[in-house]
């Protein structure tokens, strides 16, 4: 049962909007009648909020993911990097950690133009299309590469990158750049920029700025992601 209630909690990423019965159970592939008892024993639960026909997640969840410790100290030293390169770009901002085949975002600061992007804080979106995603793949070894490489790689908008040997060569780039670059691939008229954040010799995070595509100029952006993953970089490397 634990599974299931999993599976239903699972089924609002990467929206986290409200669904009817009917449409959770559609997401899930689990019956009507369970899907009807699991929630409701979630809404008790606080896990989630029902409001009319309607399901959405719960303030709960929200309350217990703050007490994740790495995540909420990770999140807290890269604020201040999160603030100058938004001040440095207007743009929307984003803070990413890997989680599976996933990146879960940590922060978002939304720049002055309005952004239709599927990026929410807490939730999820396949590594591959997104460049944050990208900047976490490419330095996470080639083990979770390949086992990436190995199933079918998933779709966000007709833009993203779904033949292997096309990711393949973009996590070179990236490797010897430094930088992943995602246009829109996750969202149609929408670019980004993104840089890995070390600690230990290790990548635990990323970083990126997403524009609208008309004005995507990675030149004058490049410099200030940069900038930012390598000086929050410099602080973990200190306190670890």
């Amino acid at each position: 049962m634990l599974d299931k209630a999993a599976t239903i909690l699972e089924s609002f990423s990467p929206s986290g909007g409200s669904f009817r019965l009917s449409e959770l159970s559609e997401r899930t592939g689990l019956p009507k009648p369970t899907v009807h008892r699991l929630a409701a024993d979630l809404v008790r639960l606080g896990w989630l909020e029902r409001s009319g026909p309607h399901y959405r997640l719960g303030a709960k969840l929200f309350e217990l993911g703050s007490l994740v410790p790495h995540r909420l100290d990770l999140r807290e030293t890269a604020l201040p990097f999160l603030q100058d390169l938004f001040e440095a770009t207007r743009e929307t901002v984003h803070l990413g950690v890997r989680e599976g085949m996933e990146v879960v975002y940590l922060e978002r600061i939304h720049g002055h133009e309005a952004l239709q992007l599927p990026s929410r804080i807490g939730g999820s979106l396949p590594l591959s299309c997104t460049g944050v995603g990208k900047a976490l793949l490419a330095f996470s070894g080639p083990e979770l590469t390949e086992e990436l490489l190995s199933r079918p790689l998933p779709s966000l908008t007709p833009r993203s990158i779904t033949d292997p040997a096309r990711l393949r060569m973009a996590l070179e780039k990236i490797q010897v750049s430094g930088l992943a670059y995602e246009e829109q691939e996750a969202a149609p008229g929408v670019a980004c920029i993104a840089a890995p954040v070390f600690a230990g010799g290790t990548t635990v995070a990323a970083l990126s700025v997403a524009v609208p595509r008309a004005r995507f100029s990675p030149a004058q952006l490049a410099p200030a992601v940069r900038t930012a993953a390598l000086g929050l970089s410099r602080v973990l490397r200190a306190g670890a």
